[in-house]
């Protein structure tokens, strides 16, 4: 059977461990040959290949449930369930999504894109199916990773005190998250698999067993049994810490012998209550590139697969944001000791791998803890330390309350630098920095910004570093920046709630914020043909909002734009709204943002023209709205 006739996982059911081999073998080309032209997440599916066959061999998917931990592991399950005829739109707009989605198959039986949901997820199918008086299976694949999320350990407590619900755990051990582990759980797994016993028992009994003259090879279908009953006695301690909290431990189980996993598995389906499979894997399995390297092939651009290269641009690109921000932020921190900069598991994502490889001392990573990330940095400012929280916009979501009540309640001086605000492109609508200003700017005692390129991020980091009267956040998108010039030293922070004049003119005022400033520079001079002259703002912050310098022209002009990247329901045009009112100042303002709607996965500047985002666009939507006199065709 070719793995493009397969249609549905329970296809499976009866294939011989060498045909499923030869599917496995089939699966790693093409998730190989897809990644590097479409780019996407390589090593974490690569890993669990065998896995996922030797699962859904034991399983009837049309009844039993599997929730897979992040979704992006999940390229084999996908290449399984139906996908194969569109696998080479992956991460394309309208084509195959680069996570999980309830409503692209009925297969993807839970959504995700944040780590250490699945156990919670999985227990409340269960719990249903109990109450319901339903017969199915419910699994959770999750990531030795994603272990280190506080969520994932609620829900095995939570688990581990229902002895009558049948759930499987199936632990994804590769000790790999993006980037290496951290924290006690990783080093107490990889005791258990590095154990001296464990790996005397995998690399030398069988062999030794061979050597018996007249019996070795006699052994072959009980050697299993044997090896995993001398595991048991010899390693009393593997899993105690599983057992303890109420789950029957099987395990460490080798990842990529898909016997020993079929095995397995079905005897963890005999085994009533909570049970949790310990299987040991290795990211980037079959491709020896990603698997010596990773970290890097975590997630790859489109590479070449004989040399694993990315494919140079066309042209050269201006430095990425977040490499601009982990130079500036390194290089203030050579200067400062009291500078800690603190990650979520996302050192490379962030650029503070920088920080961690000059100045390891002022580095943290709490693993995939955002919660603990925040009152960490926290505990910090209140002993006079600098702290800088750098996570992405999305995943700084799951540490909301950690923000109100551990730091601005208390008006503790953290700095939040909000990678991949906006929108993020390919990786879809749960990587989409969307919420932030919304989220943040109703919050007393925070101060708000964004820069309209990579030098005014520059001093946006000093102005960070420097605040040291509350809390501050800055936000700033995924890519490149505009290639304007950048200073090495001399940065002068701005000052707090200040904007700037970029144009003048007096038919409309655009007030733009971040990303969304240059599209608006852009809009002008496009008006600019049209005989309508406008002023532009470059806004810089949205808390506190320079109201000495948008009111007056407001009211004088009497027309306003608005621009951001980001949701419009209570961002950056409410404010300004908001601020105008308050003001009796009564005009008409057009918001040009995200509207309520979910951003599937697609190029940014796909996305940014669905939603009119561009600058040809606004020009036009300003026309039709305040010109119509005037208006004719944009080009």
């Amino acid at each position: 059977m070719h793995l493009s006739e397969i249609t549905h996982p329970n296809q499976l059911h009866g294939l011989s461990v060498r045909q499923l081999q030869q599917i496995a073998r089939q699966i790693r080309d093409k998730h190989l040959q897809t990644v590097a032209v479409n780019g996407g997440h390589l090593g974490p599916g690569l890993g669990v290949v065998e896995l996922t066959l030797g699962l859904y061999q034991t399983l009837d998917l049309d009844r039993d449930k599997v929730i897979w931990d992040v979704g992006h592991q999940a390229y084999p399950h996908k290449l399984l369930t139906g996908r194969y005829d569109r696998f080479h739109t992956l991460r394309q707009k309208d084509g195959v999504a680069g996570y999980l989605k309830l409503c692209e198959n009925k297969f993807d039986h839970f959504g995700a894109g944040h780590a250490s949901t699945s156990i919670s997820a999985a227990l409340g199918m269960a719990l249903a199916r109990d109450l319901k008086g339903e017969k199915f299976k419910a699994v959770a694949v999750i990531g030795d990773g994603a272990l280190t999320g506080g969520m994932a350990l609620e829900a095995i407590n939570h688990a581990g005190h229902l002895p009558k619900t049948n759930l499987l755990v199936v632990l994804n051990d590769n000790d790999m998250s993006i980037s290496r582990n951290v924290g006690a759980i990783p080093r107490y797994l990889n005791k258990m698999r590095l154990s001296q016993p464990v790996q005397f028992i995998k690399d030398n009994l069988e062999e030794q067993f061979k050597q018996i003259p007249f019996v070795g090879e006699s052994l072959s279908p009980e050697l299993g049994r044997i090896k995993e009953g001398m595991k048991r006695l010899a390693v009393p301690k593997v899993g105690a810490v599983f057992e303890e909290l109420g789950f029957t431990y099987i395990g460490p189980v080798d990842g990529h012998n898909l016997e020993e996993l079929i095995a397995t598995f079905q005897q963890a389906h005999q085994i009533p209550g909570p049970v949790l499979v310990h299987v040991s894997t290795v990211k980037g399995k079959g491709y020896e590139i990603a698997e010596l390297d990773q970290v890097g092939y975590h997630a790859q651009s489109p590479f070449n697969v004989a040399t694993g290269k990315a494919i140079p641009s066309s042209k050269p690109k201006p430095p990425a944001y977040a490499k601009v921000f982990s130079h500036t932020l390194v290089k203030l921190a050579e200067q400062n000791p009291k500078i800690v900069g603190i990650t979520a598991a996302m050192a490379t994502g962030t650029g503070l791998d920088k920080l961690q490889a000059k100045l390891p001392n002022q580095y943290i990573d709490v693993g995939i803890a955002e919660q603990h990330a925040i009152t960490l940095a926290a505990g910090l400012a209140t002993q006079g330390m600098r702290p800088v929280a750098a996570i992405y916009s999305t995943f700084l979501q799951r540490a909301y309350d950690q923000i109100i009540h551990d730091v601005c309640i208390q008006n503790l001086p953290v700095f939040f630098c909000l990678d991949r605000a906006g929108i993020v492109g390919s990786d879809g609508p749960t990587h989409q920095g969307m919420y932030d200003i919304a989220y943040l700017r109703c919050i007393p005692n925070m101060a708000i910004m964004a820069p309209k390129d990579e030098a005014e991020l520059q001093s946006m980091v000093v102005t960070g570093v420097n605040h040291t009267s509350g809390p501050i956040a800055m936000r700033y998108p995924r890519g490149n920046g505009y290639g304007v010039p950048l200073m090495e030293e001399g940065w002068e922070p701005l000052e707090i709630g200040k904007g700037e004049i970029l144009r003048t003119g007096d038919d409309v005022l655009i007030v733009g914020y971040g990303t969304m400033v240059y599209p608006g520079m852009q809009a002008a001079e496009i008006l600019s043909e049209h005989g309508i002259e406008a002023t532009v703002i470059n806004a810089r912050f949205v808390k506190p909002l320079d109201t000495e310098l948008i009111l007056p022209l407001a009211k004088k002009i009497g027309r306003v734009i608005t621009l951001e990247e980001g949701c419009v329901m209570g961002g950056f045009g409410s404010a300004i709204a908001e601020a105008l009112l308050d003001a009796d100042i009564l005009v008409p303002v057009k918001r040009f943002g995200v509207p309520d709607v979910l951003v599937d996965h697609a190029e940014p500047n796909e996305s940014k023209t669905e939603l009119g985002l561009t600058s040809h666009q606004i020009a036009e939507r300003v026309l039709q709205a305040f010109f119509k006199q005037q208006v004719s065709a944009v080009v």
